[in-house]
């Protein structure tokens, strides 16, 4: 990084210049201020460092060595960032000041600010995108060692999945997180057999069986399933073979039987394709594009459906009361979105307030498929490798990421009336994301979470 105090603007000089010490060097001054201001963001967050080192990146070139004291972190340095960086120590002090000990819940002020801070340092780190650092060689040996062990340690193996995790570890690692696969090396076999054989005798207790033996609303309900599964990802041409939609009603079926207290409700279907994506990558290679399951023996297909049937049943089994009648955990969780929406950005929550929207109007189908509609599929697994490391806290969380989801685009909303907001949030404008957005509403929920999750007052009206 070139910190040369000379540059092609005067201009630049003239805005920050005075604030310099004239006689001491000034990549030191400006070192001093982005440790400063680093110590201020840790703080902020209590100690706690963002997954995947989202906010930094460890740098070792010897070219441009800075001599930072350890950790020796870094960033590009030039007139903006000085101006940014001394900006942000001012208006952290500034916000530290204001806060008072009585509520001890970070202000909106202080939100944006910090917010601004991530998207500062994500604009850094634009070239190391998730896929790259999910299958850095460093990452893949932490995994590597993590699942070869004879007992794998779940909580160490939850804190390298949040950020990602490559891709042909992905299947071990998730049936493992669920608690579908035991942590044990020695019984892991073992138990998948006798899970997978369980689920062939569920297909013959209850799909494999005439009409005639089924009630009227079990008739219905496989109706429903089957007209269900050709809408499920219309938009990648994988889930429109007819095998492909065979096997999911077949999940599908069998799942809802087995819990009747939910039944099949709509948006299910949409929770089973990345189990079914990441299990069937064990077995086929390339693009999801080129995938035909009709390569795959009978044997292999009725191993992955009752992988997909077993991790699903974990999965919801920490929101059974999503899918009930009336659906009241996602209504629960909707509210804390409105609340924390109005934490964080009072000027878009007040603007939605006044237009009369809703948040249930589009944020129920967020929590019903678990974003699975809002995003590019390819995003999906990624996404889900937090998801699953999360575990038992999944649906909490979920409302932290919702909010940093929403207010990517909360200038945007502020301009828009009614009818316009409504149909800017059914159809976003994520259809050209990388993983760099992903980890972008990542980061910020995790912060946002960091701040409020242990807050008693933080969802006070």
């Amino acid at each position: 990084t070139n910190t040369n105090t000379n540059t092609s603007s005067n201009t630049n000089h003239s805005q920050f210049d005075h604030k310099l010490p004239r006689n001491d060097d000034s990549s030191t001054t400006i070192d001093s201020r982005f440790n400063q201001t680093l110590k201020n963001v840790q703080g902020l967050l209590k100690g706690r460092s963002i997954p995947g080192k989202v906010l930094l990146t460890r740098r070792l070139d010897p070219a441009d060595e800075l001599n930072l004291p350890s950790p020796d972190y870094r960033r590009s340095q030039s007139a903006k960032d000085t101006r940014t960086s001394e900006r942000a120590n001012k208006l952290l002090e500034e916000d530290a000041r204001n806060t008072t000990k009585e509520d001890n819940i970070p202000d909106v002020g202080k939100l944006k600010l910090t917010t601004s801070i991530v998207e500062n340092a994500s604009n850094e780190v634009q070239s190391s995108t998730i896929g790259a650092r999910a299958t850095d060689s460093a990452r893949v040996m932490k995994f590597t060692k993590e699942l070869s062990g004879t007992a794998v340690r779940l909580e160490r193996l939850r804190e390298l999945a949040w950020s990602g995790v490559p891709p042909y570890m992905r299947p071990t690692t998730w049936r493992l997180l669920l608690g579908y696969a035991p942590p044990n090396s020695d019984r892991r076999e073992g138990v998948l057999r006798r899970k997978r054989l369980e689920y062939l005798d569920c297909l013959s207790q209850f799909y494999d069986i005439p009409d005639t033996e089924r009630s009227d609303d079990e008739i219905n309900m496989l109706r429903q399933i089957a007209v269900d599964c050709p809408r499920t990802v219309p938009d990648v041409s994988f889930f429109q073979q007819d095998q492909v939609q065979k096997s999911l009603e077949r999940i599908l079926y069998t799942w809802a039987i087995r819990h009747p207290a939910s039944g099949y409700v709509q948006g299910i279907n949409d929770l089973v394709t990345p189990f079914l994506v990441v299990f069937l990558s064990e077995c086929l290679e390339g693009s999801i594009d080129n995938w035909s399951i009709s390569t795959l023996s009978l044997q292999k297909i009725s191993e992955i459906e009752a992988d997909c049937y077993w991790c699903l049943s974990k999965l919801l089994d920490g929101m059974q009361d999503h899918y009930t009648f009336a659906q009241p955990g996602i209504q629960r969780l909707v509210y804390k979105l409105k609340e924390i929406v109005r934490r964080i950005d009072e000027p878009v929550s007040r603007h939605m307030d006044e237009q009369g929207l809703e948040f249930l109007q589009f944020a129920f189908r967020w929590f019903n498929c678990l974003l699975i509609r809002e995003i590019p599929f390819h995003l999906v697994t990624r996404l889900w490798d937090t998801y699953l490391a999360e575990g038992d806290a999944l649906p909490d969380f979920l409302v932290y990421i919702y909010a940093s989801f929403l207010l990517t685009w909360s200038d945007e909303l502020q301009k828009l009336e009614f009818q316009e907001m409504v149909m800017f949030l059914q159809h976003l404008p994520t259809q050209n994301w990388s993983h760099q957005e992903l980890e972008m509403v990542l980061s910020r929920a995790y912060m946002w979470h960091s701040m409020f999750n242990n807050s008693p007052r933080h969802l006070a009206t």
